[in-house]
């Protein structure tokens, strides 16, 4: 269950990134046009995670993708990247900012559904508690909001829109997570980013100060940029609903940022919010799913160790060094160990 583990603290890490970046983010919308923050932060996860892949291998390399791959790709930049955000965008015009953040948490309940219903990911009472104990955590941040005075459904059904959007992106990616998290995560930020700037300068928008726009691109590049590596690691090892319950987490660790940062006061619904996400997480950290399974033969390319899932020769000079990457083929394999939902381990339950 190691590399199990290891996608529990990526899902962690990137939530945390991300819930530290959102009150950032929001310093940066006074005076700003949304949909052109929201192209910077995208440009600059797309910039920064193009650099850190160039600094860490020393070269420019080709993306290691298969053709199979660039459809999802695709489909994941235009539906999470482009318009998802723009939805949010203009759903949160015309809306009570608190509203909005209620439904925002929406998303965790649209990917797990998707998960289990629509790609047939298993899951176990534990599990589905678990995202519920989160979810209501989540519910709590934010549920005086339910009481706000003006309404808008059609800007609230956009937010709702944004949110399926963002659940069906999350499942989708599932199935490229296997590819170099840097390199989709690359794509996806220099794509969307330069698409929503386009529209936000097409729209009448002007470009900020320089420090303002640096700014901004820095916090793209750790909150979206780097956050997404992780959660497509993270998607690897653990599956779309697992990843997303603790990604849920990041409206919790944005309201304890907000508090150190900006010495925002700490209410009763703060503190029963970390109990409920704490009882979430215990029970996805604690879950033991153990069966006799079979592996079917497969053949694809990712970071990986010769474990009991890879036992197979090179038909090149290796020099010993794992993890390492290349395509290799995985035979019919049975046998029982504890697992989750990852790339090598997506079949059925009789």
């Amino acid at each position: 269950m190691n590399a199990g583990r290891a996608g529990v603290a990526a899902a962690l890490a990137s939530a945390v990134l991300f819930g530290v970046t959102t009150p950032l983010a929001k310093q940066l919308l006074a005076g700003t046009q949304p949909l052109l923050i929201a192209g910077l932060l995208y440009l600059g996860s797309g910039l920064g995670v193009s650099a850190l892949r160039f600094i860490q291998d020393r070269r420019w390399s080709a993306t290691g993708l298969a053709a199979a791959d660039w459809p999802w790709l695709a489909l994941t930049i235009l539906i999470g990247g482009i318009v998802a955000p723009a939805l949010l965008m203009l759903g949160l015009a015309r809306s009570d900012a608190a509203d909005a953040s209620l439904l925002l948490n929406l998303e965790v309940v649209f990917t797990a559904t998707l998960a289990w219903l629509v790609f047939q990911e298993p899951a176990n009472p534990r599990v589905v508690w678990g995202l519920v104990a989160i979810f209501a955590g989540g519910l709590v941040l934010v549920w005086p909001a339910r009481f706000a005075s003006e309404r808008s459904l059609p800007a609230l059904a956009l937010i709702v829109a944004a949110c399926l959007c963002w659940a069906v992106d999350n499942n989708l990616t599932r199935k490229v997570s296997a590819s170099d998290a840097r390199v989709l995560a690359a794509i996806k930020g220099l794509v969307a980013g330069v698409t929503n700037t386009t529209l936000a300068f097409l729209l009448g928008a002007s470009l900020p100060s320089l420090p303002h726009v640096l700014v901004t691109l820095l916090i793209g590049f750790l909150g979206y940029g780097l956050s997404l590596v992780l959660f497509i690691v993270a998607l690897r090892h653990l599956g779309t609903a697992r990843t997303g319950a603790y990604f849920a987490t990041a409206p919790f660790i944005g309201a304890a940022a907000a508090m150190l940062l900006f010495g925002e006061p700490g209410d009763g619904a703060f503190w029963l919010a970390a109990i409920c996400m704490g009882v979430g997480v215990w029970l996805h950290v604690t879950e033991q799913h153990e069966h006799e399974h079979m592996h079917e033969p497969m053949a694809h390319s990712h970071a990986h160790a010769h474990d009991e899932h890879h036992r197979h020769t090179h038909a090149f000079d290796w020099d010993g060094k794992e993890p390492h990457t290349h395509e290799h083929e995985h035979a019919r394999l049975r046998h029982r160990h504890a697992h989750f939902p990852d790339i090598h381990h997506r079949h059925g339950h009789g």
